[in-house]
């Protein structure tokens, strides 16, 4: 029997958060389903690493203790359970899942979705011509992980078969939410609109609490912290969510935190591509309907591509980062020549050994505010960490970096200090590679009670699913265009304005007061790779115009122009008031192929929120009078 509504509770947004999150829902009335969202593309090297060693590991071992721990209220209140805790071994993680319930007593029916692993075919897809998505290079020799980012399609399945508990491996991260819906409501393969709604839902509650105020920009307001409530969303079968938290928690849902949560990591807002469905989330809509309540509605869908995105990792030599504090007069000074003779004294006993330099270095100055760069206003500050990090083929050159800037503290800077006991170690560098592979290629299977079945799914065809995302693009309003590209090298044409910098357009309307745009907006920042997307919600519709006419694509790579390797581009969400940013080659690497103390990126729009914004008079006295103590 189909339902009209089911309620979905998302109880992990990483491997590692909190185990306070399935205890408190479970308090609250009426749940149907909670997903676990374990898997980042860093999270599979390591699987894969534990894989190696053990063949019975890869699996984000927390996901069972925490169901096994919990299984008895949940088989009780017939709540099911969609995870992608399967990492690269579903398998095993089903298996190990069914006897820790077996041992309690309690029968739950546990499917395993197979088939995103495709490390034994690396060489198929390499001699087919596989190129990195965004760099172009050709696939590495030797990789440690490759998953496809399969979709919602097997997980309804699985869940159509009668399955209590669903593991997957890789999968896209809102389609544990997704397949919820398709399987509870019938929604089908093509039925685009509702599957980027089901979709939206997936992304709000993918992450955890930072659906529900962690994270937000306007951070005092969001409740006590220690009991911060996990998201639920209530799912209509028209596609339509009320998003909430559990009665008497902390934290925070309105529009704002729904907003945030909505733009962050998707690039695009017009052609947010899914292995399902290609999202438009555009115009979307989010009202608030009561306390630490939204309905959200209006997403709208395409046809999907033909292809999975796929990613792998691969070691490309070693890395090391190492702190050590210092305090006093002149902490930052003391701080940079303390790096500058660990890097040259090192330099030279690498020489005399016949030994390669160092690949790249790092150095950064915690509490001079290292990662703002030119705008930093902290050179003055008493108290620091000083960063130090490299990069080389072989692992001894950088235990030697660790050794030397250790004897700092005896033989340079007065004031160096810190906790002892915690000398960095060397670790390997992991890189991503991303390509695409066809629908086609990849055969997807569901294992339950010891049977396997195969499921056999069409694929749109590519030149079909451009047509339909140039499609969307096209059918922007005019005065919404889909986006703007500018980088500090581009030619800049006709746009006057997007060709200035931060400063010049302060200059050019000198007369006016500025405000920082954190007095207009609210703004959160996040990764994909080595690129960064920032979401920007004016706080109302009229300081929208403020916004988009202030933070062009030129404005914000300019004031990034100390991180950005590539071009920015700016993308319109009308429905929302808001407008996505997207920074290109901007992390370092990301990941931990990033020597970066912030190698996500999350710092960066608490960074842009300072930014001036030029405003009339009257708005700037009311800001004033807001901040004035």
């Amino acid at each position: 029997m189909r339902r009209e509504t089911i309620r979905v509770a998302g109880a992990s947004g990483f491997w590692g958060d909190s185990s306070i999150a399935v205890p408190q829902l479970l308090r609250a009335d009426n749940l149907d389903y909670i997903v676990f969202d374990y898997l980042a593309e860093i999270t599979m090297s390591i699987m894969a690493r534990a894989r190696a060693k053990d063949a019975s590991l890869g699996y984000a071992t927390d996901f069972v203790g925490t169901v096994a721990r919990h299984a008895r209220a949940i088989s009780e209140r017939k709540i099911k359970i969609i995870s992608n805790a399967g990492g690269v071994n579903p398998r095993a993680c089903a298996r190990v899942l069914q006897d820790r319930l077996a041992e309690a007593g309690i029968k739950m029916k546990i499917a395993a979705v197979l088939g995103d692993d495709l490390l034994d075919r690396a060489d198929e897809f390499r001699t087919t011509g596989a190129r990195e998505m965004f760099s172009g290079i050709e696939m590495p020799a030797d990789l440690w992980s490759m998953n496809a980012y399969l979709g919602a399609g097997p997980i309804a399945a699985a869940l159509d078969r009668g399955a209590d508990v669903v593991i997957t491996g890789r999968c896209v991260d809102s389609a544990v939410t997704l397949g919820a819906c398709m399987h509870a409501f019938g929604w089908s393969a093509d039925d685009y609109d509702l599957l980027a709604a089901g979709s939206l839902a997936g992304h709000i509650i993918e992450c955890g609490a930072q659906a529900t105020g962690g994270l937000h920009t306007d951070w005092e307001k969001t409740g006590d912290w220690a009991d911060i409530g996990y998201p639920i969303a209530e799912i209509s079968s028209d596609g339509s969510f009320v998003l909430s938290k559990p009665e008497g928690t902390g934290g925070l849902v309105n529009f704002a935190t729904a907003a945030e949560q909505m733009l962050y990591e998707i690039g695009d807002p017009r052609a947010y591509l899914l292995p399902d469905v290609t999202c438009d989330f555009s115009d979307v809509r989010i009202d608030e309907i009561g306390a630490d309540c939204v309905r959200v509605s209006n997403a709208r869908g395409l046809l999907p591509t033909g292809t999975y995105k796929t990613s792998a990792t691969y070691q490309d030599g070693y890395r090391v980062g190492a702190y050590l504090t210092i305090g006093g007069i002149d902490a930052v000074r003391k701080a940079e020549k303390v790096a500058d003779a660990v890097i040259r004294r090192c330099g030279t006993i690498l020489k005399a050994m016949n030994a390669a330099p160092y690949s790249e270095t790092s150095v950064e100055v915690l509490g001079a505010e290292a990662s703002y760069g030119p705008h930093s206003r902290a050179r003055q500050s008493r108290e620091v960490v000083l960063k130090l990090a490299a990069k080389h083929p072989e692992p001894k050159p950088l235990e030697l970096l660790v050794r030397e800037l250790t004897s700092s503290g005896t033989s340079m800077s007065p004031g160096i200090t810190g906790m002892g006991g915690n000398r960095a170690k060397v670790s390997p560098v992991v890189r991503l590679f991303s390509c695409l592979v066809p629908k086609a290629k990849v055969p997807i299977a569901i294992e339950m009670d010891g049977a396997v079945t195969e499921l056999i799914k069409g694929c749109p065809h590519p030149e079909e699913a451009r047509s339909a995302v140039s499609k969307g693009a096209a059918n922007a309003p005019a005065n919404h265009p889909p986006f703007e590209t500018r980088s500090l090298t581009a030619p800049q044409g006709e746009d006057v304005e997007a060709s200035q910098s931060p400063q010049d357009e302060i200059v050019a309307v000198v007369s006016l007061p500025t405000v920082p745009l954190v007095a207009l907006a609210w703004a959160r920042s996040g990764d994909k790779g080595n690129n960064s997307n920032i979401g920007v919600i004016a706080r109302k519709p009229e300081y929208l115009p403020l916004i988009r006419g202030t933070l062009t694509s030129q404005a914000v790579a300019t004031y990034f122009a100390h991180h950005l390797g590539g071009d920015v581009e700016r993308y319109d969400v009308p429905g929302i008031c808001a407008v996505n940013f997207v920074l290109h080659d901007v992390l370092g690497g990301g990941g931990i192929a990033s020597l970066r103390n912030d190698p996500q990126g999350k710092g960066f729009a608490q960074m842009l929120l300072d930014f001036p914004v030029p405003v009339d008079a009257k708005l700037a006295a009311e800001f004033a009078a807001r901040t004035d103590p």
